[in-house]
């Protein structure tokens, strides 16, 4: 950076983050996981052309996501998983995640396309320790798009 400038980039941290849900708004999410992209690669080997392999682009997957959180008397997660194992109709949702910085200023939204929960998990219960009974969702989806 050159002297006298104020532009300034701070890398942004993994624990301010937010989750946006359309029409859930009890839960809270303390962990995110599955922000993973790939594109597979097809190796195609020319005829008479022994110095090299061209690699060429495929399809492209985009993982699952999985959101955990703490319990609450809420049902709306449970509600919305209990729809899918019912059958058709179910509601596909919109999915955010949201990063932050320090002042609370959103820097960079996942936004993934009609998400469906397709795997619930329910707490660890063990009457020896003392911590949140932790959920976990994973939910897939349409695709991704980075804002």
């Amino acid at each position: 950076m050159a002297s006298g400038t104020s532009n300034r980039t701070d890398v942004l941290v993994s624990y301010r983050f937010y989750v946006e849900i359309d029409g859930i708004t009890e839960a809270i999410f303390q962990e995110v996981s599955g922000l993973d992209i790939e594109t597979e690669v097809t190796d195609y080997q020319e005829g008479g052309r022994n110095d090299h392999v061209h690699r060429l682009p495929g399809r492209t997957k985009v993982a699952d996501i999985t959101l955990k959180n703490g319990i609450t008397t809420s049902m709306e997660l449970w509600n919305w998983y209990k729809q899918v194992i019912q059958g058709p109709p179910f509601q596909r949702r919109h999915v955010s995640i949201i990063m932050v910085d320090q002042k609370s200023n959103r820097t960079q939204a996942w936004e993934f396309q009609e998400a469906l929960p397709v795997k619930w998990t329910g707490p660890q219960l063990n009457a020896g320790q003392s911590v949140a009974a932790v959920q976990t969702l994973k939910l897939t989806h349409k695709g991704l798009l980075l804002r």
